[in-house]
């Protein structure tokens, strides 16, 4: 029994010191690496335009009618663009003299860049159109239509179709 005593207590002992001594185990490790992340922002334009409501044109008037619409552009920022206005679809119209139709009959009309109507407002970039660098935010943009005084027309509603194009 004392044998069994001294290997219970060199066990014990052995156990104690066992503890004592720093620990050996597996240590935390770790790996890295990094993600490139990307985009590429694209150059892009959105364009509204509201009615251009000359209303009622008096041909024995001595006074031109003049009305105004706008041209809403969007694009991204830094964007430089220009905004023509077509001819129309009146026949023989062009970009000076745009011509409104009821039938066969025409109303002969302008679309300008100043409320002055002294700077017409064409299509041809670089000549006759309206430039604008974008900032992000929606720009308005007038346009200033005029119908001449003496016209002598019939009677009746008036319409013609200008397309708006924002170059950029």
């Amino acid at each position: 029994m004392t044998k069994q005593l001294n290997i219970l207590a060199l066990t014990v002992a052995a156990a104690a010191m066992v503890s004592l001594l720093p620990a050996t185990g597996a240590q935390a490790a770790t790996a890295s690496t990094s993600i490139l992340v990307t985009a590429a922002v694209a150059q892009a334009c959105i364009v509204v335009a509201t009615p251009l409501a000359f209303g009622v044109y008096d041909p024995t008037s001595a006074s031109p009618t003049d009305g105004t619409a706008t041209v809403a552009v969007t694009c991204t920022t830094g964007t430089a663009y220009t905004v023509g206005l077509s001819a129309g679809g009146g026949t023989g119209a062009t970009t000076t003299v745009r011509k409104m139709t009821f039938g066969a009959n025409t109303l002969n009309y302008a679309l300008y860049q100043n409320a002055g109507r002294t700077t017409n407002w064409g299509n041809a970039v670089g000549t006759d159109t309206v430039a604008g660098t974008a900032t992000g935010l929606l720009i308005n943009h007038t346009v200033y239509g005029r119908i001449t005084a003496g016209q002598t027309v019939p009677m009746g509603a008036y319409a013609d179709t200008v397309a708006v194009t924002v170059t950029y």
